[in-house]
């Protein structure tokens, strides 16, 4: 049996040997970037084995009865699991760096703190008390729709979404999908290719795109194409917290 807090461990220590300048590159540039094999076969085990562990968990959603798509999910608790919390607190300086200067192309009049904990202090000022984390769960037919997580005023520009499953062993298609909307012109989807362990990080809601006068906005949104087979399961690390 996996000991949380020595996985937690072993997971901030990866997490620091990244190569983060070639993730703020892949941000800067394209809005996203992948970090391969961020967890085990035996950590991602963990999280799904769990998923009917109703104490991790204040809430479940079924995502047909919003019109969300199909499947369902669940935002855990607070404390978080040792190696969710690591997988939060650990990379958000990194991203922090990235989104500083994500915000200065953009014009946005904010400065993101250096750590995960101030961060949550300006949340937590502005009523936004509630985890964010989550875990999701498709079976045969589940699909979600384009869609942003934001959950209050304050949000972070990234979020973090990590499968859990190994495709074309436990799933077949549900492909992870991100479509850009740029002004005046068609949308453009990218269909990002991941195997169990994979993360990806990308824009929550929008990205600086370098134009011809100068930077402009570029709006993003994201979701999965329909599952025809299995079980997938997937990590969602938001670093905002919800009102």
């Amino acid at each position: 049996m996996m000991n949380m807090q020595d996985t937690g461990t072993s997971l901030g220590n990866r997490i620091q040997s990244l190569d983060w300048e070639r993730t703020e590159k892949d941000l800067l540039e394209q809005g996203f970037a992948i970090l391969p094999q961020l967890l085990t076969a035996a950590e991602c085990s963990f999280f799904r084995a769990r998923y009917d562990d109703e104490s991790l968990y204040r809430k479940q959603v079924f995502m047909a009865r919003h019109g969300y798509g199909e499947g369902d999910y669940r935002y855990y608790r607070y404390p978080l699991p040792d190696p969710l919390q690591a997988l939060r607190h650990t990379s958000f300086p990194y991203l922090a760096h990235t989104a500083n200067e994500w915000a200065k192309r953009l014009q946005r009049d904010v400065i993101f703190p250096e750590n995960h904990e101030e961060f949550q202090k300006l949340c937590h000022g502005l009523g936004q008390l509630r985890p964010t984390p989550l875990i999701l769960k498709y079976t045969a037919g589940g699909y979600n729709r384009l869609h942003q997580d934001l959950y209050g005023e304050v949000y972070f520009p990234f979020q973090m979404a990590v499968l859990l499953s190994q495709p074309g062993e436990e799933f077949e298609g549900g492909e992870f999908v991100l479509v850009e909307n740029r002004p005046r012109m068609q949308s453009r989807p990218r269909v990002i290719p991941l195997r169990r362990g994979d993360a990806v990080v990308f824009a929550v809601n929008e990205r600086p795109q370098l134009g011809k006068t100068g930077y402009h906005k570029v709006s993003l949104r994201h979701g999965v194409s329909d599952v025809t087979a299995g079980t997938r399961y997937t990590l969602g690390v938001i670093y905002h917290d919800a009102l």
